[in-house]
């Protein structure tokens, strides 16, 4: 017998999403965390971090779609059209970073900006909509992990390359971990409470 949690409309499981996000941030973060600076602990091919990482936020990404479009599954109009919006703001938050950053670095004498920037701004975005959907969700949890992944994602930048991969790899796949962990726990209440 499972001892799965049921869901209410409009509830999303963020258990698989969290899991393939958290992964990207442990091989994709910690392979450019190892194999970058002056003095890199191993010796790496350029492309294998931001293949790893490419991988792990492709899964997440299909996961965290496939939840939602779940949770859609019987909402009221007013829920559906927020499930909407809020999955507009991953495209326009994203289309705002990559401008953002384009426009510095073409401005900007900084070579090594680009590389600062993209994983650095990606978690602050993805922060930021993170509590946005922990708000308009009522999701304690994905708020939290929200604040936490938009103060340590731009924490790092004052640690430069390779700190800053070190910061998202330990405290952005650690809390990805520990989201993961309890979101069935999470879930377990919300469905107890009802």
């Amino acid at each position: 017998m499972s001892t799965s949690p049921t869901r209410r409309v409009g509830e999303v499981d963020n258990r698989a999403a969290y899991l393939g996000f958290g992964l990207a941030y442990v091989f994709g973060h910690g392979a450019a965390a190892v194999s970058e600076g002056s003095d890199p602990l191993l010796d790496l091919p350029g492309w294998l971090p931001i293949t790893l990482l490419g991988i792990g936020l492709a899964a997440g990404t299909v996961c965290a779609t496939l939840a939602a479009v779940r949770a859609q599954r019987g909402a009221a109009k007013p829920d559906a059209l927020t499930g909407n919006l809020l999955g507009a703001s991953w495209i326009i938050g994203f289309v705002a970073l990559f401008l953002a950053i384009t426009g510095l670095t073409s401005t900007v004498d900084a070579p090594d900006l680009p590389s600062m920037l993209w994983p650095t701004g990606s978690g602050l975005i993805v922060g930021l909509l993170y509590l946005g959907e922990g708000a308009a969700r009522r999701n304690p949890l994905h708020y939290a992990l929200g604040a936490w992944l938009a103060l340590t994602s731009t924490a790092a930048l004052l640690l430069g390359t390779p700190g800053l991969y070190w910061v998202l790899t330990l405290a952005g796949g650690g809390a990805y971990a520990v989201a993961t962990a309890l979101e069935h726990r999470r879930l377990t209440t919300a469905r107890d409470a009802r």
